[in-house]
């Protein structure tokens, strides 16, 4: 069979990673636990993701000609993604994230660096990638303007659009318009539109609301359907989301129905969270197959 081909149009970071017992209070220094320094960038997570469960995959974005842009290269290449997208600038330093761990959750503060160079003519250089891609993923750590643009081709071409909206902000009313699916948590859905309204109801079978160990919602027209989580030992929910969206993208990309994509999107997150790092977890077909069959989820089967 074919592998389903899925572009990634995103942020490449790299993490710096501090685990502490707790959070510090404003002016408090505390010990930390741990330290580390991880590949992540909501879009290299989401092409790990998605390259990971067998598709064919595509980034497309910047890094700087620097030591952390060099090893993130590395490491994507190492984990299958073509990087025909991705072109390196001088003088500018690679995007960063510092990720907190504490409290079992996370606190995030990203410098975009090289990522803020991912625009719109940056875009349509790809164009005929995009037009070629079963599915496009984009999140918001580039300029809104380049996701815009990255919605505008797919919907020229015909190609399915995932949008994951974080870090949370409002949207421009044809990116919305545009998109065939958007994946906002509990805490972004109430910044996505002005007038605060975005319901599912008024948005059946595109909106789709992640809820962590509370699951997926989404409305199909007729009734709201929620999608249940799985009980995990949660270590390092970091990458929850990308990997959501990723094996969103490549349930989608295989044709199959949103239901069972979001059952299967809920698995693999699920399993993500159980290892450290935003890109650690991120589990291959065969480990989500076991999962599924585990939990008694057996009539869930994913190419």
């Amino acid at each position: 069979m074919k592998k389903p081909v899925v572009s990634v149009v995103g942020s490449i970071n790299m993490d710096l990673v501090v685990s502490a017992y707790k959070r510090p209070a404003a002016g408090e220094t505390i010990l930390g636990k741990d330290f580390q320094i991880i590949p992540g960038g909501k879009g290299a997570n989401q092409a790990v993701a998605t390259s990971r469960l067998g598709a064919e995959v595509h980034m497309i974005g910047r890094v700087g000609e620097d030591t952390f842009g060099s090893n993130l290269l590395k490491f994507l290449e190492k984990e299958n993604v073509v990087l025909d997208g991705v072109e390196p600038l001088l003088d500018i330093s690679s995007g960063v994230a510092v990720v907190t761990l504490a409290d079992q959750d996370n606190d995030i503060i990203v410098v975009q660096g090289a990522n803020k160079y991912v625009t719109p003519d940056y875009i349509r250089k790809f164009e005929k990638q995009i037009s070629e891609s079963d599915v496009v993923l984009a999140q918001l750590e580039i300029p809104v303007e380049s996701v815009v643009e990255t919605a505008r081709l797919c919907h020229k071409h015909g190609t399915t659009f995932i949008l994951d909206p974080a870090p949370a902000q409002e949207l421009p009313s044809s990116l919305v318009e545009h998109a065939d699916y958007i994946t906002p948590n509990q805490s972004e859905l109430s910044q996505l539109l002005s007038d605060g309204k975005m319901s599912l109801e008024q948005y059946p079978q595109k909106l789709i609301v992640t809820e962590g160990k509370n699951g997926v919602l989404y409305f199909d027209g007729n009734d709201t359907i929620k999608i249940s989580s799985y009980p995990v030992k949660a270590v390092d929910t970091t990458g929850a989301g990308d990997t959501f969206n990723g094996a969103l993208g490549y349930a989608i990309s295989q044709k199959y129905d949103l239901q069972t994509a979001c059952e299967f999107a809920n698995a693999a997150a699920a399993l993500s969270v159980t290892k450290l790092g935003a890109q650690g977890g991120m589990p291959t077909i065969d480990e989500i197959r076991n999962f599924l069959y585990k939990n008694g989820k057996q009539d869930i089967v994913i190419a």
